[in-house]
């Protein structure tokens, strides 16, 4: 199965595709979709669900994983994510795509076995299972290619 992880935002989408098979995962790419802060809203929207689409054709993936928002403060922000996920949610769903939706928590808990796990750790067990140098870069890649690495775990599992 190929998954598609992706941390939401809308200044900064982080993406990480993941081929997982036999209990194992392989990397094929992660990264970041950034948007211009000077731009309007509805073109970095676009922007983003074009980015995705790219990513959709050139991975084939079969699966999607998505962190689910959790806002205490901003409302703005948290309306704008919002319409952002959603942009991302619509770009799965044309592709037919399995779509997971996740809580940090459950990342956590799936990727270091702690819900309380703290970013680091969680970043460092990511590299760990993906069997990389290093930690990926930016934290929203290596992020989402959690949330990739969750996904792959739920399939059987009660965790995510």
């Amino acid at each position: 199965m190929i998954i598609l992880g992706i941390d939401p935002g809308y200044a900064t989408v982080g993406y990480g595709v993941v081929e997982y098979k036999s209990n194992h995962f392989k990397v094929l790419a992660h990264g970041v979709i950034t948007t211009a802060a000077g731009q309007p809203f509805n073109l970095r929207l676009e922007f983003i669900y074009n980015g995705l689409e790219e990513l959709i054709e050139r991975f084939s993936p079969s699966d999607m994983a998505i962190e689910k928002l959790f806002f205490n403060t901003n409302a703005k922000t948290a309306i704008d994510v919002s319409q952002a996920r959603g942009v991302m949610l619509l770009a799965g769903q044309k592709a037919a795509m399995r779509i997971g939706e996740y809580t940090p928590l459950q990342v956590k808990q799936s990727v270091v076995g702690y819900g309380r796990a703290e970013k680091k750790q969680v970043q460092e067990m990511t590299r760990i299972i993906l069997n990389l140098e290093k930690i990926p870069r930016p934290d929203d890649a290596a992020d989402a290619l959690a949330l990739a690495i969750c996904h792959a775990h739920s399939k059987g599992s009660l965790i995510c």
